[in-house]
């Protein structure tokens, strides 16, 4: 696994959050119960930084790999259908950072097969998608959007 090339990190924020001056999606100019109920906007979600991370033939399918995206750490993670998800590399339950490490797999819901990784201390299992926890609703693992370009993987970050 290579190390994040910082000087490849390109910012994306109109195509992700609209042009300045709009407001985030389902806020209202009004205040109301989308803006916390005090009667302002509430704030707009922060740009991306898009980073190159590795090339997709680095990743091996059902496993996870760890990489530094400035001074944070991500989970990659590449499925058996080719798709590639990021997370958090700490685990929302003990703040380790383990969750590359986790067990990939997937869970059937109503609206069919999620993917999900178990947190390899506790198995809190997480949804890839969401970060959503299947079996503790209170934990939630930070996921980031990922795009796959020319054989490498880029992953966005709020600045």
């Amino acid at each position: 696994m290579s190390a994040v090339v910082e000087d490849t990190a390109v910012q994306d924020t109109e195509a992700r959050f609209g042009a300045p001056g709009d407001t985030a999606p389902g806020n209202t100019a009004a205040g109301g119960a989308a803006a916390g109920g005090r009667g302002r906007p509430a704030r707009r979600p922060r740009p991306l930084t898009w980073h190159n991370v590795c090339d997709v033939d680095d990743l091996e399918a059902g496993w996870g790999e760890a990489a530094w995206i400035g001074s944070g750490q991500i989970a990659l993670f590449r499925l058996a259908d080719g798709t590639v998800h990021a997370t958090d590399h700490r685990c929302p339950a003990t703040g380790a950072h383990v969750m590359a490490r986790g067990i990939v797999g997937g869970r059937s819901t109503d609206a069919g097969t999620v993917a999900t990784v178990a947190s390899p201390l506790h198995k809190q299992v997480y949804r890839l998608d969401s970060g959503e926890c299947l079996n503790a609703p209170e934990l939630r693992l930070a996921v980031h959007p990922v795009r796959v370009e020319d054989g490498h993987v880029w992953v966005g970050v709020s600045l």
